[in-house]
């Protein structure tokens, strides 16, 4: 008896031993089977989802009219002729809707949480050794990263169209059409940029309610002369592709401003920048020191760099002021460490007899402390607004870059430019400035309606007691009269009043350089 138990013990061992390895067996078989089934259901609801956006979008379109006769144009209708709801055509093409898209972004993010249990569940199984390491398990595992991962990016574009496609309520279509405060109408122009900026967006509230700045709509707007004069042009500006890199055509904004396209255009596009942009010096080192060339884009310019603008060494019995730099007024406003360290410091004789006013001497006519803030509307690199902020007052440069870096430079020097046309009505509120300085900007070129208009804006923005200051305005000696006689009917307070014969021009065109006074007017 002995024997045979002990005979026995081993062949009970094997059979229980084996026993234990089937059922082990088939419980990974099954849970790689459970596993299996998870992935293949999400392939199939993902597949079903593709499969019914493209038969919907494709319906769409097709009652649209987009594959009739008229498809040539169908990008082009306004989308409140659509139908329905409101929806929008966005620059592929896809139609948006706000009941179709939430119902789509649910459905994905239903497809994302399957997916989620899914992977938790791998994860859970190999931690606990229970899943199995077969090529066939980690390929699975794979696929449904990947499967996880496109859900996102899918998700991420659904949330992106939502946002962005003007799904606005089916009451704006009717309002859009009906509204006569605008000039331009917005079917006016060949590009579809600039029709899709000008309509009025209606926003996001209930009917009837107001947003903070009291409106329901916000109506773009652009100047005159985008319609009439420079409309190719704005065509070219407007023609670019969405959420791409924008054109380097900053010289074509710049003359549609100056020809009276302004404001311009918002551009739904990335502004380019300089390749190798470097670090700005500190704020108390780049006031007086020439910033690194490497911080400008220089291809539409004559100069390449700012040592070129800053230099003055004579070249071929010429100066290189002005043909070299490819720019002529103020040409050496580049010289930091010459010509300009000496503006509104001392008195320059060379050009005039007292036509300069230092920055000391026109701050003493105020109390200290009076003068704080400002804007000079000028020509130049911002070395009046250096001075000015020695003396605790903080002036914005106003400018263009007619030839030169300007704005570059003045922000480079760590001061505040602002890219502003003549034509261009100050951004400013009523009586909000300290002091407002002018050179380099007002000569016997302007038209003197012109003039006019632009003094009563710079009467606007200053507050009583604050001080115009008109530095070296000239202008032919025989028109002097009639240019003195729209700063006269101001009927500022003359401080300083100058009028002196040019000494580069014989006596034959004048300088005319004041500090005036705003007075109050309680009524």
């Amino acid at each position: 008896m002995g024997r045979s138990d002990q005979a026995g013990k081993p062949v009970r061992y094997f059979r229980m031993h084996h026993h234990q390895q089937q059922q082990h067996g088939r419980r990974s078989c099954c849970h790689g089977l459970k596993l299996w089934r998870i992935v293949w259901s999400i392939q199939v609801l993902l597949a079903m989802l593709v499969v019914t956006v493209m038969a919907t979008s494709l319906v769409r379109l097709y009652f649209m009219g987009f594959f009739g006769k008229d498809h040539a144009h169908f990008f082009n209708r306004p989308w409140s002729t659509l139908g329905g709801d409101t929806q929008h055509i966005d620059r592929q093409g896809m139609v948006v809707g706000s009941p179709q898209l939430d119902s789509l972004v649910s459905s994905v993010s239903s497809l994302q949480g399957k997916v989620g249990k899914a992977m938790e569940s791998i994860q859970e199984s190999m931690t606990t050794g229970q899943g199995e390491k077969s090529p066939e398990w980690q390929e699975q595992s794979r696929l449904l990263l990947d499967v996880a991962v496109a859900l996102d990016q899918a998700k991420s574009l659904l949330m992106q169209l939502k946002i962005t496609g003007c799904v606005q309520q089916s009451t704006a279509a009717s309002k859009v059409q009906d509204n006569k405060t605008s000039n331009l109408e917005s079917s006016s122009f060949g590009v579809e940029e600039i029709n899709k900026y000008l309509l009025p967006r209606e926003h996001r509230l209930e009917p009837g309610k107001k947003n903070f700045m009291g409106g329901n709509a916000t109506f773009p707007s652009v100047g005159l002369a985008c319609a009439t004069s420079m409309k190719a042009e704005l065509e070219q500006y407007m023609d670019y592709d969405v959420g791409d890199y924008c054109p380097d055509d900053w010289t074509l904004g710049q003359k549609l401003l100056v020809h009276g396209c302004d404001p311009l255009p918002r551009r739904r596009c990335l502004a380019r920048a300089p390749q190798l942009y470097q670090k700005p010096l500190a704020a108390n080192e780049s006031l007086w020191r020439i910033p690194d060339s490497r911080n400008v884009r220089w291809n539409n310019y004559k100069c390449k760099n700012f040592e070129c603008l800053a230099g003055n060494k004579p070249k071929n019995g010429t100066s290189n002021s002005s043909s070299s730099k490819g720019f002529y007024k103020c040409s050496e406003c580049f010289d930091l460490l010459g010509y300009e360290k000496s503006r509104w410091v001392t008195v320059n004789l060379s050009t005039s007899t007292a036509a300069d006013f230092r920055i000391s001497d026109v701050l003493a006519l105020k109390p200290a402390g009076e003068i704080r803030i400002g804007v000079d509307f000028s020509v130049g690199t911002g070395t009046f607004a250096a001075r000015m902020k020695e003396h605790n007052v903080t002036i914005i440069s106003a400018t263009l870059n007619l030839g030169a870096p300007f704005n570059e430079m003045i922000a480079l020097r760590g001061l505040v430019p602002l890219y502003l046309s003549v034509n261009q009505r100050l951004p400013f509120f009523d009586n909000t400035l300290d002091i407002l300085h002018t050179t380099l900007f007002l000569d016997g070129w302007i038209d003197h309606i012109l003039l006019d208009y632009i003094l009563f804006d710079w009467d606007r923005v200053l507050r009583p007691g604050g001080l115009l200051w008109i530095d070296r305005f000239f202008c032919p000696k025989q028109d002097i009269d009639d240019y003195l006689y729209f700063f006269l009917q101001l009927h500022y307070k003359k401080h300083l009043w100058v009028v002196t014969p040019k000494l580069d021009k014989d006596g034959k065109e004048l300088f005319f350089s004041a500090v005036l006074e705003k007075p109050p007017r309680p009524f």
